[in-house]
C-alpha cells in the first residue's frame, strides 16, 4: 500500500477519472436505441483502463480488480460483442458508485464489509456480462469484396468498426495521401480533420505503396455515405480517393433500427415498464447496499484538490514578481527616510509622489493577485450535477415512476468549497421532487398530463451571484394542507395563517418540524425537512425561494454568491460600531428623512421609486442603542426577488475583506456570517444579508 501522501494524490487523480467516466456513461445512456458513438465508447474504455492502471500502481487491488472487470465489459461493448441495454448500463453506473465507496473507505482508512461485498457481487455480474454476450455474426466483409490482405492488418476493433459500417450499407474508401517528411504529422491531421465531418476514419495505415525518400505515404480507410465528389472536395489536392469495397451490402434491419423505427428513443432516465424481459432491475440483494454506501451518503468530493491550468499559475507568478519589484522600491524609500539626519529637512515632495505612485501600483497588483486566486478556486457545477444525474437515474428506476431529468448550466463556475457544500441540499430537493412532486403515470394521465414527469436542474450566473433552480411538473403544493399541518404541529396559530400572503404560506415548509408526509418512503420522509436545506444555504450566505402551483408543479430557486473567500464590502457605522455588508448584495444607497417613513401592519416601510420596501434599523437588529436622527442612510440590499432597506448611521467606504468564520459562542450570533480584520487590526463583523432577510420573513410569517 502506498504511503499516506501518495494515497491522497491517488484519491484526487482517481476521483477525476471517475467524474469523467460518469459524464460519458450518462451521455452513453442517452444513446440507447441508437448505435453508440464509437469515440465516446473508446473514451470510456480508456478511462476505465487508466483507472485500473492507476489503482494497480498504488497498490489498491480491490479497485483495480473491479476496474479490470468493467474494462472487459467496455471492450466487448466497443467491439460489438455486447448490446447497449439497461442491464449493462446499470452495471456500469453501479460500478461508479462502488468506485466512490472504495475511495471513501481508502480516505477514511477503513475497509467496510458493505463496500467489499458490493465489489465482489458487482465483479461477478460484470464477468457474466463480459463472457456471456458474444454473438455470432455473418461476416459481411467478404460480401463487400474487401481484400483479405487489407483486413489482415486491422486490429480487432478496426475490423469491428469496418464491419459495422458495411452492415449499414455505407461505402468504404481508401484515401491515399503522400506528405513531405518535415510536416507529415500536421498534414495528416489536416486530412483527418476534413474527413471526420463526412464519416468515420476507421484506420490510418502506412501505405503499401510508399513515396520517395523525401516523403511518406498513408492509406486512410474511410467509411462514408456521402458521394465521392464530396469526399474529393474535402481533401482537395491533399489526397486521392478510391473505393475499397467492390460492392455495397444491402442494409439490414438491425436491433438499433428496429428500436428507432418502432418508437421514440428511450429517455435519459428510463423506467422499465411492460415486458420485463428486456430490462431487469438491479438485484434486490444489492439495492439496499447501494443505498447505504452511496445513495444516503454525501455526494461531496473526497478530495479538496482543484486542477489548475498552468496559464493561470503563470499569471499569478507574474503578479507576484511585480509585487516584489514594488516592495523593493518601497524598501528603498523607507531606507532613505531612515538615513535622514536629525534636524534635516522633511522628505522631499518628490519622494511623497513616488511613494504614492508605488502605493497605487501595489493596489493594482494586489487586485490582480486577488482575482487570480479566486479564479483558481472556481470549479464548474457540473462536478456535482453529474453525480446527481447518476443518482436520479437510479432513484427513478427504483421509484416505479416515469420521469425525465433535465440538467443545464453545468459549466457555470462557483467556488470549490461552495460547490461541495451544495451537493447535499440539492440531493434533498431532488429526492423531494421525485417523491412528493412527480405522480404515478396513471394519475398524471388521468389529470391530462403526459405520463412521464419532468424534473429540472438549471444553473445560471447573474452578476456576482449564481441562481440554481430545482423544479418539477408534479402535483405542486396544497396551500390548504400546508396551513392545516402548520397549525396542527403548533408551528403557527390559525389566526396567523388567515392573514398570510401566499408566499408567506409556502415558506412555512421551511420551518423546523414541518412535514405533510405521514409515512416513511425510501426517498424522503425521514424527519429531515427543508429547514435543513435552508440552514445549509444560510451558512453559504445563500437564499432559497419557492414557487408552487397545485397540479402544476414546484420550483425552488437557490441564490448564492460566487465565492466566500475574498469579497468587496461596504463598511457602515451603526451606534458607534463598524459592520461590513457584502457589496454583491447592495443594490443602491438612498437618503430618507424620518418623516418620510410609513407604517404598514406595525412595520416600518419606505418607498423607493414607487416600490414599497421593508425598513429595518440595523441598530435594533443587533440590539444596540439608537441615536435619534432626522435623516437616515438606507442601504438597499437584495437577493433573488427580495428587497430590504437597512438603516445605518454613517457610510465608511468600500474594502476588500477576507471573511473568517466565528467560533465559540459567537458562532450562533444571528445575521452574522463571520468577521474580518481591518488595516488598523480592528475586528469587524460581516452582516449575513441572506439570513437577515430570511429571519425578517419568518418573523412576519409568525407574527
Amino acid at each position: 500500500m502506498a504511503p499516506p501522501r501518495a494515497l491522497t494524490e491517488f484519491v484526487a487523480e482517481a476521483t477525476e477519472i471517475i467524474e469523467t467516466l460518469s459524464r460519458d456513461v450518462l451521455i452513453l445512456d442517452q444513446q440507447r436505441g441508437h448505435e453508440p458513438d464509437p469515440d465516446r465508447l473508446n473514451a470510456i474504455f480508456r478511462a476505465a483502463h487508466s483507472l485500473k492502471g492507476l489503482a494497480g500502481m498504488f497498490g489498491v487491488e480491490g479497485l483495480a480488480h473491479l476496474a479490470h472487470r468493467a474494462e472487459d465489459v467496455l471492450d466487448g461493448l466497443r467491439l460489438g460483442k455486447l448490446p447497449l441495454d439497461d442491464g449493462l448500463l446499470d452495471a456500469l453506473l453501479e460500478a461508479l458508485d462502488v468506485f466512490q465507496a472504495q475511495l471513501a473507505d481508502l480516505s477514511l482508512g477503513e475497509a467496510r464489509d458493505a463496500t467489499r461485498l458490493a465489489a465482489e457481487d458487482l465483479e461477478a455480474r460484470l464477468t457474466t456480462l463480459a463472457t456471456g454476450g458474444a454473438r455470432d455474426e455473418e461476416d459481411v466483409l467478404d460480401q463487400a469484396g474487401i481484400d483479405p490482405a487489407v483486413r489482415a492488418v486491422f486490429t480487432e476493433y478496426e475490423e469491428h468498426r469496418l464491419r459495422e459500417n458495411v452492415k449499414k450499407g455505407v461505402a468504404v474508401w481508401k484515401v491515399r495521401a503522400v506528405f513531405a517528411l518535415d510536416d507529415f504529422d500536421q498534414k495528416l491531421s489536416q486530412v483527418t480533420g476534413r474527413l471526420k465531418p463526412l464519416g468515420e476514419v476507421v484506420s490510418t495505415l502506412p501505405s503499401s505503396q510508399p513515396g520517395d525518400d523525401a516523403s511518406i505515404a498513408f492509406d486512410l480507410v474511410f467509411a462514408s455515405g456521402r458521394p465521392q465528389a464530396d469526399i474529393d472536395a474535402a481533401v482537395d489536392a491533399l489526397a486521392q480517393v478510391a473505393p475499397l469495397t467492390s460492392k455495397r451490402v444491402a442494409r439490414p434491419i438491425t436491433r438499433e433500427r428496429e428500436s428507432s423505427i418502432s418508437g421514440p428513443a428511450l429517455r435519459a432516465l428510463p423506467h422499465p415498464s411492460g415486458d420485463s424481459s428486456e430490462t431487469e432491475p438491479p438485484p434486490s440483494s444489492n439495492s439496499g447496499l447501494r443505498m447505504g454506501a452511496t445513495g444516503e451518503a454525501s455526494l461531496r468530493s473526497l478530495t479538496q484538490t482543484v486542477r489548475v491550468d498552468i496559464s493561470r499559475l503563470d499569471g499569478l507568478m507574474n503578479s507576484i514578481g511585480e509585487l516584489l519589484l514594488i516592495r523593493s522600491n518601497i524598501d528603498r524609500l523607507a531606507e532613505a527616510a531612515r538615513n535622514l539626519t536629525p534636524g534635516a529637512a522633511a522628505l522631499p515632495k518628490l519622494w511623497g509622489q513616488e511613494l504614492q505612485r508605488e502605493t497605487r501600483a501595489l493596489e493594482r497588483k494586489l487586485d490582480e493577485l486577488q482575482k487570480g486566486v479566486l479564479d483558481v478556486r472556481m470549479v464548474p457545477l457540473g462536478q456535482v450535477f453529474d453525480k446527481l444525474a447518476r443518482l436520479m437515474r437510479r432513484l427513478v428506476r427504483e421509484s416505479g415512476k416515469e420521469c425525465d431529468f433535465d440538467v443545464s448550466g453545468g459549466d457555470v463556475e462557483l467556488d470549490k468549497l461552495i460547490v461541495e457544500e451544495l451537493s447535499d441540499p440539492l440531493m434533498h430537493l431532488l429526492r423531494n421532487a421525485l417523491d412528493h412532486g412527480i405522480e404515478r403515470p396513471e394519475l398524471r394521465q388521468a389529470q391530462g398530463k403526459l405520463g412521464r414527469g419532468r424534473i429540472r436542474l438549471r444553473a445560471r450566473q447573474q452578476g456576482n451571484h449564481v441562481s440554481i433552480e430545482v423544479g418539477d411538473d408534479g402535483a405542486g403544493m396544497d396551500e390548504a394542507r400546508i396551513r392545516q399541518v402548520a397549525v396542527q404541529r403548533g408551528l403557527v396559530s390559525a389566526d396567523d395563517t388567515d392573514d398570510m400572503e401566499r408566499r408567506e404560506l409556502l415558506n412555512l415548509v421551511f420551518l423546523p418540524g414541518f412535514s405533510t408526509r405521514t409515512d416513511v418512503s425510501e426517498l424522503s420522509g425521514r424527519g429531515v425537512g427543508l429547514d435543513v436545506v435552508k440552514t445549509n444555504l444560510q451558512r453559504l450566505s445563500g437564499l432559497i425561494d419557492i414557487d408552487s402551483r397545485k397540479g402544476v408543479g414546484t420550483s425552488f430557486v437557490l441564490t448564492l454568491p460566487l465565492t466566500l473567500a475574498i469579497i468587496r464590502a461596504l463598511m457602515v457605522q451603526v451606534s458607534g460600531r463598524t459592520y461590513a455588508i457584502p457589496l454583491n448584495a447592495v443594490l443602491e444607497i438612498v437618503s430618507v428623512k424620518t418623516d418620510e417613513l410609513k407604517t404598514i401592519e406595525r412595520k416600518e416601510v419606505i418607498e423607493v421609486r414607487g416600490q414599497t420596501l421593508p425598513f429595518v434599523r440595523l441598530a435594533r437588529v443587533f440590539e444596540l442603542p439608537e441615536v435619534p436622527r432626522a435623516q437616515h442612510f438606507v442601504v438597499i440590499v437584495g437577493l433573488a426577488q427580495q428587497r430590504l432597506g437597512l438603516a445605518v448611521d454613517e457610510l465608511a467606504g468600500q474594502l476588500d475583506i477576507v471573511t473568517k468564520p466565528l467560533s465559540g459562542r459567537l458562532r450562533s450570533v444571528p445575521c452574522i456570517s463571520g468577521a474580518t480584520e481591518l488595516g488598523d487590526r480592528r475586528a469587524v463583523l460581516v452582516v449575513d444579508v441572506g439570513q437577515l432577510m430570511e429571519e425578517l420573513l419568518r418573523q412576519k410569517a409568525v407574527s
